[in-house]
């Protein structure tokens, strides 16, 4: 069953390109934050590269007005998730996160198989809102779509968080 808003996030360790790889534990990551989590099937694919990442990369600004960080995962590694990081322009503070064997995907039941476009097993795409590891809002897509989890959809829903 997918995680509900209510729960908390699940343990588990991703990584990023840093000084060199490094490890994060959800635990951390988002301990005293509030944050926007969203996820995109793969790193370069059409519509994550054309018009997912690029809304959350506009709107980055919008986001830390309201005091919520961004961060972006995929079922990638850390060097194709930092080089697409490149490619896109997105600022210092975005954090492109890799989960390399979807187990963070998996922990919160996220997963899909794309095996048919021989991809594997990769994650919905979806955002999530978090308030210090608590899910407070969730927007999964449905396949094949991408509406509710855009950047511009998300800031809409969270209207202005900045006195919660």
């Amino acid at each position: 069953m997918p995680i509900q808003i209510g729960e908390r996030l699940p343990e588990a360790v991703l990584q990023y390109i840093g000084e060199g790889v490094e490890n994060v534990d959800t635990t951390h990551l988002f301990e005293g934050k509030r944050m926007v989590l969203f996820a995109v099937p793969g790193a370069f694919t059409p519509t994550c590269s054309e018009a997912h990442l690029p809304g959350y990369v506009r709107h980055y600004d919008d986001f830390a007005q309201r005091g919520i960080e961004v961060a972006c995962i995929s079922v990638n590694d850390p060097f194709v998730m930092h080089a697409w990081g490149d490619s896109q322009g997105v600022p210092a503070g975005l954090r492109m996160l890799a989960d390399g064997n979807g187990d963070f995907t998996r922990a919160l039941g996220l997963q899909m198989d794309a095996s048919a476009y021989g991809m594997g097993l990769r994650s919905k795409r979806y955002a999530i809102y978090v308030e210090d590891g608590m899910v407070r809002a969730l927007f999964v897509e449905s396949p094949g779509e991408f509406r509710v989890s855009s950047a511009e959809h998300v800031l809409q829903q969270l209207g202005d968080t900045r006195d919660r």
